[in-house]
């Protein structure tokens, strides 16, 4: 009996209250719907490495005490920076770069709506966080999950978790923050402005040409980069090759899948009651939402400015859709303009931008590296 009573009599209260934080996150991705496929095995991993002397963590084998699974899968995944970097080729896989192709210049909004993510590290590093826990925390503002961790575990490990919730929580929460942030900044008539589209077709040279291009490009200005995008671009190119759709399918399901769920429930070694539960960690998600917050901003306003030199006007809320959550903020957009006027359909002209934001957070990822780092 006393044996059986151990666990329950040597657990702390910060232990439980990971515990309440895990189920949390299970019932956001369950009944919210709110990324479940990294909240729910994120949550359920939280609650398993909050129990004293918890076996996924440590095991007793042949009398010795060594690592324990999720120890092991950190180690071989995480540390290593495989598992983000292998979701990034379903990522890759699954991104269709036609409507970005069509209109170039939504590349300029891909890139403006980075904006939050250095004006995040100049504020955190006003609030004491060193310079790159600052550009850590700064990348929450790229609004894609894999570059947050890869970037993360390389400049400020010790912020792994914290930085990870936040970044798929904001995600997941775009469709909240996003029309707070644009009605912000922008006039009832800003988002009613039409935009006329004219579908052009993409050939298929170069839609196999783009992805290797833009790795070549990366490779020079931002070399470090070439991880996050060379994978990117991989899992694209056998989208479009037209010779491997057996490998893009897999890169899309399975690999996806297999990966999600080893990612988030290795992720949840960070969550450990004395790693998460203290006042930096507050922090860390607030300035996660102030990232999310300017990235928007940034973006809608750069259309605003480029509008001052336009005659056809551009609807100021397609630069909000630069941030990489892709497709939602995109979706967003569409929906914020037909409840606007329910005839204005900008929709593939946010795609635009939001397939854009998906290679510029990359990039920004890669930058912060190699300044920081």
């Amino acid at each position: 009996m006393e044996t059986l009573l151990a666990g329950i009599t040597s657990i702390t209260i910060g232990q439980i209250v990971m515990m309440l934080i895990g189920a949390t996150l299970i019932y956001l991705g369950i009944k919210k719907e709110y990324e479940p496929t990294l909240l729910v095995p994120m949550g359920l991993g939280t609650i398993l490495v909050n129990f004293p002397g918890t076996g996924v963590l440590t095991q007793m084998v042949n009398g010795s005490e060594s690592e324990g699974v999720l120890d092991v899968l950190f180690e071989a995944g995480i540390s290593t920076e495989l598992f983000p970097l292998l979701i990034f080729i379903g990522i890759g896989a699954m991104i269709d770069f036609g409507p970005l192709l069509q209109n170039p210049f939504m590349l300029l909004f891909g890139a403006a709506a980075q904006f939050g993510i250095f004006f995040t590290i100049v504020v955190a590093i006003f609030f004491g966080f060193d310079i790159r826990e600052a550009a850590s925390i700064g990348i929450i503002g790229a609004a894609d999950g894999p570059t947050a961790i890869f970037v993360s575990n390389q400049l400020a490990p010790n912020l792994l978790g914290p930085i990870t919730v936040a970044a798929y929580s904001y995600m997941a929460l775009v469709p909240i923050i996003q029309p707070i942030a644009i009605k912000a900044v922008t006039t009832k008539a800003e988002r009613r402005i039409r935009m006329t589209y004219k579908a052009e077709g993409v050939s298929k040279m170069t839609k196999i040409l783009f992805p290797i291009i833009i790795s070549i490009v990366a490779g020079f200005i931002a070399p470090i980069s070439l991880p996050l995008v060379g994978f990117l671009m991989f899992g694209n190119l056998l989208r479009e090759c037209g010779v491997l759709d057996r490998l893009s399918l897999t890169a899309q399901n399975e690999l996806v899948n297999i990966i999600s769920i080893l990612l988030g429930l290795t992720i949840s070694v960070k969550m450990q009651a004395d790693l998460f539960l203290n006042f930096q960690t507050l922090m860390i998600i607030a300035f996660g939402l102030v990232a999310f917050i300017m990235d928007t901003i940034g973006g809608v306003l750069f259309a605003k400015l480029l509008n001052l030199f336009r005659t056809e006007k551009i609807n100021p809320m397609i630069g909000g859709a630069g941030i990489s959550a892709f497709p939602m903020s995109s979706r967003v957009i569409q929906k914020m303009a037909t409840d606007e006027d329910p005839q204005n359909f900008i929709l593939m002209y946010a795609v635009g931008a939001n397939v854009s934001g998906q290679i510029a957070s990359v990039i920004a990822g890669g930058l912060v590296l190699a300044f920081f780092s």
